[in-house]
């Protein structure tokens, strides 16, 4: 019986491809891990934070803080946001695989097991406190942390499932950066970092609640008391326009409080009226259309009013 003879190369030839398959699975599986663990954190809601974080660390100071003490302040939030919105999406995955929303978060689709994720999580907040006290001060690690707390035990754990209030009062926790941003600096509170924070707390309701008109029914499912889900959308609507006019008008203190200039306060108008009509619609017609136009112009509000801030103050002290 003859021999079958192989080109010398021929063993490698057959590897190489297997090889490569190997190792761009291997790429794949750990890019998908991670991308999953970011989205853990809730990414673009970290970016609507971070938002106000920065500008009131402008506002407080009068100019341009450090630019490291910006990327410290920056990175602890990032790390102590994230680690809340992980925990809450742990303590929520039973409800979550309910609604059309949230159902492809990666705790419902098995991409990361429950206990892995809560441990993910409490290691960012764990980090973020070090941080905070490490690189800008212990009033901001103190805040940030608390704000996670706050979050997780008093809206996530108790308010979300029991209470038709609960994005009124659980709204505080995201409008604690403000505080964290103006403690960075200053490493004391006083009346213009809670005008700010009032400012936020009474914007979070009319943003979600516009939001939570187009998803009622997945609430409804899930059984949580939103209020577009147990109530009607008039009462909703007329609600946001209620809480629509307080923003308004603290934006409006803000500017007599902060002692800001005109281009923030022309701002703060025109953007505040644009509000309010987009609120108004939403009364007037208790469309779902309109609803979500409102939630996007809420993201839009909110970017351009802090945007604002900053504007003004640089243009005032020429900076």
């Amino acid at each position: 019986m003859g021999l079958t003879r192989l080109s010398p190369h021929g063993d490698l030839r057959v590897a190489e491809p297997r090889i490569a398959h190997r190792l761009s699975v291997r790429v794949r599986s750990r890019y998908q891990a991670i991308r999953a663990y970011i989205s853990l954190t809730k990414p673009r809601i970290i970016e609507l934070l971070l938002v106000t974080t920065v500008p009131a660390m402008v506002v407080a100071d009068r100019g341009i803080p450090s630019l490291w003490l910006m990327a410290a302040t920056v990175i602890g939030g990032t790390l102590a946001a994230g680690g809340a919105n992980a925990v809450n999406m742990y303590v929520d995955r039973d409800i979550d695989q309910l609604m059309e929303r949230t159902r492809h978060r990666p705790l419902v689709t098995g991409e990361i097991a429950a206990r892995n994720a809560l441990v993910f999580a409490i290691t960012l907040e764990a980090v973020a406190f070090v941080w905070f006290w490490g690189f800008v001060n212990l009033l901001s690690a103190a805040l940030a942390v608390s704000a996670t707390g706050f979050y997780v035990f008093v809206y996530t754990l108790w308010l979300k499932r029991t209470s038709s209030r609960n994005i009124v009062i659980g709204g505080a926790a995201g409008a604690v950066p403000v505080l964290v941003g103006w403690a960075a600096v200053t490493n004391t509170l006083d009346w213009t970092p809670l005008v700010l924070f009032a400012l936020i707390f009474y914007w979070t309701p009319p943003h979600f609640w516009a939001l939570a008109i187009r998803y009622r029914n997945d609430y409804r499912a899930a059984n949580v008391p939103m209020l577009p889900a147990v109530a009607s959308i008039r009462t909703v609507a007329v609600r946001i326009v209620g809480y629509t006019l307080v923003v308004l008008m603290l934006s409006v203190v803000f500017w007599l409080v902060a002692e800001m200039g005109y281009i923030y306060l022309s701002s703060a108008l025109g953007l505040g009226a644009i509000f309010l009509y987009a609120a108004i619609k939403v009364l007037r017609t208790q469309a779902e259309v309109w609803a979500m136009r409102l939630f996007s112009y809420s993201i839009t509000y909110i970017t351009l009013l802090f945007g604002a801030m900053v504007v003004d103050q640089v243009v005032r002290t020429g900076v």
